[in-house]
């Protein structure tokens, strides 16, 4: 997750306004009754793998920035113990409650972990002369908290290396928080990572950024409160520390043709899997303490195969093969197996047993998904029909508490055919807008729609109601009575979901219904920022350009003599083109730096404020690139996604 994605990735929930607590319905309870009588309670080894090496936490509990201020209390975790609340799913709050420990772990004899302080683990590594460090958290407050624990409990120890599993943000945001960047310069750190990983890590995110923002606040609930009404887990983990994030570029590429390394003393072999959990990612074993590290390949959850916030989709077939793979390969020899997030597990036996039915159930939604969909299902029609094979859905690493059975299928039918459900009624859809208003006339207007709705609602059938009232609330949002009845319904269904984004969608949805959209706080994302190449921020302004103000062509050069490169850029017919290396001729050019085009075109600085300073050149006809600077229009951070 990259600069538009991180700066909300994960900001802290906050507070809601003192109001009477939701209670969940009979339907709600008597649907969360009869899942929990199939789950299997007695299979508690996680809760002992999830302790298993506790050495302490924090002292305080409390993880603060360089002002001293409080970033999150990790006292806030004790309230999730004991029986699921009836507004809590009984297995997501299993999930929250193994999630909530937090603390100092120790894996093996030489390896640690530090885990509940952020969306993800911090694993440390003795080496020869000091601790290899893999996926320093999200940010550098938290991973800097992180180092102060093990420095109290462990001693003190340069770190001389840092892997990081993959590109996404929790897994390398806080490596300013572990190491310095002047010593990476140095050669006194090493820095590892999969092949493509600066690529993914600062583009994956950029074009689509902001869409993907907005429903990150939904996915995550950055705005509700932490507690059994409101957010309980990312599924993940409990939540994210927010914080400054940061990245320092790999001083070493991990390729298929060069997997194995020894750093510090410690030989590690890595397996590549790209396009698995992330576009880049790899997985490693520790021959020393047979000891295989799965990124976020395996977890303690279904994972995603298509986030809700939005992204590629990802390759079922190739997760499945790639953990068969890891198996094949250390399955038997391994004593104990960690990942990026949630606990170890330990036994060669469980490890091989665990692996083998992790890597089923993303076969089984691939495959199964395919046959229902060569049997002419439609991608809702999959989701509702698929269920995983009693001997998967019981082992509780394949619960849905983080990826959904449903969304997944219906990701695996998007993979290989699209959006499009084949049916000709589909081709040409009526949008939202018009949709709406003339199904609410049709069924007898807004009253009659109203009290469809609350009947179904009262009825414990949410989805129907749902249905009924969200097209109210689109078609007439000032209808009284109906924003407040779809708020209680979407709560219901909140109240009901295994998936922790299902319910922080239902649950975000609620609350902008009652209350409006709540202006995102951006975290500080700087440090990724400054790493965009000049094709990539002529990338994000080509998707911002307004077709009406670009018919008449025109052309810019950018040089940046720091990086040597020459951009030309051409508009014309609508369309915003951009080459490097062409030396043809412009009606404007701007000689500007890389981080200082980053600023300008970010808006943190003005251009009159780059000229003054010697960083900012302009030659050619001025009026051309005073027309350039009006043609493009910014995203909107905030836009609607429960009402019109």
């Amino acid at each position: 997750m990259t600069p538009h994605l991180i700066a909300l990735l994960l900001a802290s929930t906050a507070a809601q306004p003192a109001a009477a607590l939701p209670q969940a319905s009979p339907q709600t309870q008597a649907d969360n009754a009869a899942l929990a009588a199939t789950l299997n309670w007695a299979d508690e080894q996680d809760f002992e793998f999830a302790t298993r090496g506790f050495l302490g936490s924090i002292p305080d509990g409390k993880i603060r920035d360089a002002k001293g201020a409080v970033l999150r209390d990790l006292a806030d975790e004790a309230q999730f113990t004991g029986p699921a609340p009836a507004t809590v799913n009984p297995s997501l709050w299993r999930n929250a409650t193994l999630v909530a420990k937090h603390g100092l772990f120790q894996v093996a004899d030489g390896i640690w972990q530090v885990r509940g302080l952020d969306l993800a683990n911090m694993t440390i590594i003795r080496g020869q002369s000091g601790w290899i460090i893999i996926d320093p958290l999200t940010g550098a407050e938290s991973a800097r908290a992180a180092m102060q624990l093990v420095t109290e409990k462990l001693g003190q120890r340069p770190v001389v290396a840092v892997i990081y599993t993959h590109s996404h943000v929790d897994h390398f945001g806080g490596v300013l928080g572990v190491v310095n960047p002047a010593d990476v310069a140095a050669g006194k750190v090493a820095i590892f990572a999969p092949e493509g990983f600066m690529a993914h890590a600062v583009s994956e995110n950029v074009i689509a950024g902001p869409a993907m923002l907005r429903r990150a606040v939904y996915m995550f609930g950055t705005s509700l409160p932490h507690n059994a009404t409101g957010h309980v887990s990312s599924g993940l983990s409990s939540l994210n520390t927010p914080g400054t994030y940061g990245l320092i570029p790999p001083t070493d590429s991990i390729t298929a043709a060069n997997s194995n390394r020894v750093v510090d003393g410690v030989e590690i072999q890595f397996q590549l899997t790209p396009n698995t959990e992330a576009p880049s990612e790899m997985n490693l074993y520790l021959p020393a303490w047979k000891a295989l590290c799965l990124a976020e390949n395996a977890n303690a959850t279904m994972h995603n195969l298509l986030t809700p916030r939005g992204a590629e989709v990802r390759d079922a077939k190739g997760w499945a093969d790639y953990l068969v793979e890891a198996r094949r390969r250390w399955g038997g020899e391994a004593d104990v197996l960690f990942t990026s997030h949630f606990w170890p597990r330990w036994g060669k036996a469980h490890i091989s047993d665990y692996l083998l039915r992790h890597a089923q159930a993303y076969a089984f939604v691939h495959n199964e998904s395919v046959r229902l969909m060569n049997q002419g299902l439609n991608a809702v029609e999959i989701g509702e029909a698929i269920k995983l094979p009693e001997p998967l859905a019981k082992a509780w690493f394949n619960r849905p508490n983080y990826g959904s059975l449903k969304f997944n299928a219906r990701a695996v039918y998007q993979r290989y055919l699209g959006a499009f459900d084949g049916d000709p009624a589909s081709l040409d859809p009526l949008p939202r807008a018009d949709l709406a208003p003339r199904l609410v006339a049709q069924m007898g207007g807004a009253k009659k729609v109203l009290s469809a709705g609350k009947a179904a609602a009262a009825k414990g059938d949410d989805r129907w109601a749902a249905t009924l009232l969200s097209t109210l609330v689109r078609a007439a949002p000032d209808t009284p009575g109906a924003k407040a009845a779809l708020a209680s319904v979407y709560r219901q269904l909140a109240f009901r979901a295994e998936a922790a984004p299902w319910r922080n969608f239902y649950l975000t949805g609620a609350q902008e219904l009652e209350q409006g959209i709540r202006p995102s706080q951006p975290a500080s994302a700087a440090g990724i920022a400054a790493n965009l190449t000049v094709s990539m921020l002529l990338d994000s302004m080509s998707v911002r350009l307004v077709p009406d103000r670009a018919i008449a062509p025109m052309t810019i050069a950018f040089e940046i003599p720091d990086a040597k490169e020459r951009h030309l850029v051409s508009i014309g017919n609508g369309v915003m083109l951009h080459e490097q290396g062409v030396a043809d001729a412009a009606q404007a050019t701007l000689v500007v730096p890389r981080r200082a085009l980053i600023g300008l075109i970010g808006g943190a600085v003005k251009a009159p404020e780059l000229m003054a300073a010697g960083q900012l050149q302009m030659k050619g006809d001025l009026t051309v690139l005073q027309r350039f600077m009006g043609l493009f229009q910014p995203p909107k951070p905030d836009f609607p996604l429960v009402a019109p």
